[in-house]
């Protein structure tokens, strides 16, 4: 089975930044999908890249609760917030992305979790499930039909982008082999969730 791109496909790359791929938030075997990546990048017309890009004492820090650690679950104004380890601050190398990886198609930079009061799992909306980032509209405007997810980390950021963009109403395929996942018990649980929402699932071989 192969899987044939047109010119109207979109690689949109998510959250490969150093903090994520060996820094203070590291995703198990992260450094693997760069390569695999930067064979996808020539493949297609339009690529884009998102990054967190925290400001200092942002919501998604246990160091911003007092008392909190990293892992801790806490109730903000929009419902229940993940804490993690200060990561991808603002202007901070662990905010990069990751030196290694292939720029040379991309048509976008998208920077989430902006806001201090607010973060943002995916590309399309925040957490707050109101505000927008101006992606979907953006992608329309371009004529993008269907995207292809790669990054980190697969269950997290990756799953809600490719949910969002199927609300937006783009096709979403995740390219296997270009992400990887955080263990968790609830991996399945949201692979089924992706395929029961029309998400598909590839390798990168058969994409030509």
């Amino acid at each position: 089975m192969s899987c044939e791109l047109r010119p109207s496909d979109l690689l949109l790359v998510i959250d490969v930044q150093n903090d994520f791929v060996t820094g203070s938030v590291a995703i198990p075997d992260a450094p693997a999908i760069v390569p695999v990546i930067n064979r996808l990048v020539p493949r297609f017309e339009q690529t884009a890249f998102t990054l967190d890009w925290h400001p200092r004492r942002h919501v998604s820090f246990a160091s911003s609760h007092e008392g909190a650690r990293a892992g801790d679950v806490v109730q903000v104004p929009y419902g229940p917030q993940a804490l993690y380890a200060d990561h991808c601050v603002q202007g901070t190398w662990g905010a990069e992305l990751d030196s290694a990886l292939d720029l040379s198609g991309a048509v976008l930079r998208l920077h989430k979790g902006c806001r201090r009061d607010v973060d943002s799992f995916s590309a399309f909306t925040e957490n707050d499930q109101i505000t927008t980032t101006g992606l979907a509209a953006l992608l329309h405007e371009r004529q993008v039909r269907r995207i292809f997810f790669a990054g980190l980390s697969l269950y997290g950021c990756v799953r809600h982008s490719a949910l969002h963009a199927r609300k937006a109403g783009f096709d979403a395929f995740i390219v296997t082999d270009a992400c990887r996942a955080r263990p968790s018990p609830q991996n399945e649980a949201f692979a089924r969730e992706l395929a029961d929402q029309g998400v598909g699932f590839l390798d990168a071989a058969v994409i030509l």
